[in-house]
């Protein structure tokens, strides 16, 4: 059985702001209007965060746009959502997150057989400098990548 993820949403600042060790993926709980809204891809994973409180796994910020048909049934946009996870894994994020400077942000949303799911890492935020490093590298590697297309496209 083949498995359908469908992407909806990335957050392509988290990458760029912390050094993401260790990923785990996660189901969502949400109500009926929220599901819609995510399948129209009406969701923004900015400034988003997920913390662990009372042995669950929260998540705070994630914006999901009120669905257009939903009138009185919509839910509020930016309401804590809870996350699913196995005991081992919240286990394990309790354990990293409670080191200094570790944090947990959502990286991806997607659907994965007809199901909401939330790519989540747990990462250490990186300074300035560190950043500038990476610009570096990928501004390096985008040359590299040019001059070898270039000398293919030269023969």
């Amino acid at each position: 059985m083949a498995t359908e993820v469908k992407l909806i949403a990335q957050n392509k600042k988290a990458r760029h702001d912390f050094h993401v060790e260790e990923t785990y993926e996660a189901g969502m709980v949400l109500t009926g209007t929220e599901i819609k809204s995510i399948r129209n891809r009406r969701v923004n994973l900015k400034d988003s965060f997920a913390r662990v409180s009372q042995g669950e796994v929260w998540m705070s910020n994630l914006h999901i746009s009120p669905y257009e048909q939903g009138n009185r049934y919509n839910h509020d946009p930016v309401r804590t959502r809870k996350l699913l996870l196995h005991r081992k894994q919240i286990n394990q994020l309790i354990g990293l997150t409670q080191q200094k400077g570790y944090t947990i942000v959502p990286l991806k949303i997607y659907i994965k057989n007809g199901v909401a799911k939330v790519l989540i890492g747990v990462g250490k935020g990186k300074k300035r400098h560190d950043k500038r490093e990476d610009l570096k590298r990928k501004d390096a590697n985008r040359e590299i990548q040019r001059a070898f297309k270039d000398a293919n496209l030269g023969r």
